[in-house]
Order: structure tokens, then sequence, then C-alpha cells
């Protein structure tokens, strides 16, 4: 097989893998689980579901571990046609995922207040609800609104690399840039306009997904034929 296309197998699996894990781990937990506003009612569903809110955590830790991994795959793919893009691309994801570890911290710290051990008594249980609360926020805008620029800043030098590749589809590289444009629009949107923040968020969506999707099926599908072309730049 053309190591360049067997390069791109691996790279689309760990795109796919970075997907459904990241997507269980911090949209389908959360909205199976938080119940907007009801600090109690969110506690209770984690306590009868505790064992889904901890996959949930580890959903997130293994899409971050596999970020690293897609990266450097991608960089392997695309370095021969701009090492410094593809240099970039790998510096950028390299900054979101400690970002992300850290910010798994504010879920666990939420799964120990409902679990309310012994050394948390002086709390009484509606201020450990409360508490869960504010930390399960504090980890929906880590991801949503901070880890979330680098999610779309990465896909810029990415988008690049495919458009000046001469194996990849130009178009396929104009919408991974799309995509990148609308994880950092709605991110800003979420900081600077909260009112806005989920409209942003979900016009974002169809943009995201169809960049990242149709550059998955291209690295698994198609993946390049010929060796790439160095930019001139």
């Amino acid at each position: 097989m053309n190591p360049n296309k067997e390069t791109a197998r691996i790279a689309g699996l760990l795109y796919g893998l970075v997907g459904v894990t990241g997507a269980f781990g911090i949209t389908i937990v959360p909205l199976t689980l938080i119940v907007r506003g009801d600090a109690t009612a969110t506690a209770e569903r984690i306590r009868s579901s505790e064992s889904l809110f901890r996959l949930g955590i580890a959903s997130e830790l293994i899409a971050s571990v596999s970020f690293i991994f897609l990266v450097l795959a991608l960089y392997r793919l695309f370095k021969g046609v701009s090492e410094q893009r593809a240099s970039l691309m790998v510096t950028l994801v390299l900054v979101s995922v400690p970002i992300s570890f850290l910010n798994t911290l504010n879920a666990i710290a939420a799964l120990v207040f409902v679990s309310g051990p012994d050394y948390l008594s002086v709390f009484d249980r509606r201020q450990l609800d409360a508490l869960a609360l504010l930390f399960l926020g504090l980890h929906t805008s880590g991801n949503f609104v901070v880890a979330g620029i680098f999610w779309g800043l990465w896909l810029l030098p990415l988008g690049a690399l495919v458009i000046g590749s001469g194996f990849a589809p130009r178009a396929l590289g104009s919408l991974v840039i799309l995509a990148g444009l609308a994880y950092v629009v709605a991110s800003f949107s979420s900081l600077l306009l909260p009112q806005y923040g989920q409209l942003a968020s979900v016009a974002a969506l169809p943009f995201e997904a169809v960049g990242e999707l149709w550059m998955i099926a291209w690295l698994l599908v198609s993946g390049p034929k010929a060796q790439p072309a160095p930019l001139s730049t």
C-alpha cells in the first residue's frame, strides 16, 4: 500500500475516534444528565447514572489522547506540502490538549460534590448540588469557550495544507477552513454575547460537521494518490 494512503487511513480512524468519544463525553452525556438551572434534578440524575457520567469523563480523556496521535499522523501526511503550516497545526492541537485535560477536573469535582463524601458533611445537600452544577457549568465553558477556540484554529492550517497539497480536493480544504472559523465564532459568541451563545453553537454545527466529516471520509476512503508537492511559499 502507498505509505501516504496508509497514513491517511490511520489518521481517518483516529479522527473518527476523536469525533465519537468527544461527542459522547462533551455533548451527549451532559445533554442527558444536566437539567439547565436545576441543581437538585441534575444531581439526582448523576447519582442515578453515575456510571454513565464516569464513562463520559473517560471518553473525554480518550478523545484528548487520540487527538495527539491524530495530529501527528496528519503532520506526517502533510509535512511535505509545508512543514511550517504542518508544525503550526501540531502546535495548536498540543496547546488545546492540556486545556481539555485540566477541564475534566471540573467534571470530576462535580462528581465529588454529588457523591457527598464524609469530609463534605459541613455542607448540606442543596449546597453540594449547587456546587456540582457550578462546576458542570465551568466544564461546559472550558470546552466550548476556551478549548473550542483551538478546536477551530488548528483546522485553519489543516485546510490550507489540503488546498495546497495537490492530492486532496481543494473544496475539502475550503470546507475545513470554514469549519475552523465556525468553531472560533461560536466560542467567542458564547463569551461576548452569552444570550446568543447557544444559537451560535447550533448555527455553527452544520459547518463544523460537513468539513470534518468529509475530511474523515476522504482520509478513510480516498486518501492521497500521489506524493505531496511542496508549496512555493
